[in-house]
């Protein structure tokens, strides 16, 4: 089994695979020029990549996203994709997400404005068990993530666009469902695939949707909210003066976010650089060497259907 890598940190994949693999041959992209793999370890791959590979049997996709993948113009036809489903991301996208949760329950947003104006003011507490929380994609991140806050106390609606039902979890589903859950939740928390049906989710009807005070956090897809759209739902300045009270953002549909974008100036918006789910190494390896193996013995697998977009 011949195993081409492809990534920001390849050299430390090919370290983990090839301990996990011992009898495969492994290259890292950009390394050789005469290596032909049977199988694509990759995270971005450019298209370049897959006009020198013509001989590919699979890839597994270094992340749970696959957008970038999928979107490429010369990836090939016909043959399977693997990409992460959790591999502990969730544990750390969960902790993201609860520290957002309790930003907005906890008034710290607020607090954090009043230091700013030398202002002694307590708010009035709002108990877990009153603070609904939406969570968009139900798919193993989400899953986890909706399950972890339902344990802390918070009454959990989830959304999937075909039905589901989870243990605790109000689950909705549809556009139905998804108008329902708007109209119930103190927090939204997008998690959702980048596809065509999910681009731009988050847009204007769906924020007016939303109960007055509301708060966002996006650790999921940047392509999920219309941004514009968020903007007017903010209203300007640190005052809450708009239908939505604030945001915590992690991922943008140009990464980095660009440094004339608006949303850096905004004093409601909280910005992180895409870190709310960092791979960890040790158990993604196990799954990209669990997927390769499966792919190589000819074994049925879980892939991805292109045309869902995951």
């Amino acid at each position: 089994m011949r195993i081409l890598i492809h990534a920001d940190d390849a050299a430390l994949w090919k370290d983990r695979l090839a301990s996990r693999l011992p009898s495969a041959e492994f290259a890292i992209s950009g390394e050789t020029s005469d290596f032909q793999a049977d199988y694509l370890a990759a995270w971005k791959p450019p298209a370049s990549l897959f006009e020198a590979q013509p001989a590919l049997k699979g890839i597994v996709n270094l992340g749970a996203g696959v957008d970038a993948l999928l979107n490429n113009p010369a990836l090939p036809q016909d043959i399977p994709i693997v990409k992460l489903r959790d591999a502990g991301m969730g544990e750390l996208i969960a902790d993201y997400v609860r520290y957002g949760v309790l930003h907005f329950q906890r008034d710290f947003d607020r607090y954090r404005r009043q230091q700013h104006h030398t202002t002694w003011r307590e708010h009035a507490l709002t108990p877990k068990r009153e603070w609904a929380v939406g969570v968009l994609g139900l798919g193993a991140i989400g899953h986890h993530v909706a399950r972890q806050l339902a344990d802390d106390g918070y009454p959990v609606h989830g959304w999937s666009r075909s039905p589901k039902a989870l243990k605790g979890i109000t689950c909705h589903h549809g556009d139905d469902g998804l108008q329902a859950l708007l109209s119930k939740v103190h927090t939204l928390v997008t998690l959702l695939p980048d596809t065509p049906s999910t681009r731009g989710i988050i847009d204007r009807d769906a924020l007016a949707a939303l109960s007055d005070g509301a708060s966002l956090i996006n650790p999921g897809r940047g392509t999920l909210i219309d941004e514009a759209a968020l903007l007017e739902a903010l209203g300007t300045g640190e005052e809450e003066n708009g239908r939505l009270r604030g945001a915590v953002l992690d991922a943008f549909p140009t990464e980095p976010l660009p440094d004339d974008s608006p949303l850096w100036q905004h004093p409601r918006l909280w910005i992180t650089p895409h870190m709310a789910g960092p791979t960890p190494i040790d158990e993604a390896a196990d799954q990209v060497a669990k997927a390769l193996t499966a792919m190589q013995a000819g074994e049925a697998i879980d892939t991805v259907d292109p045309k869902a977009g995951y």
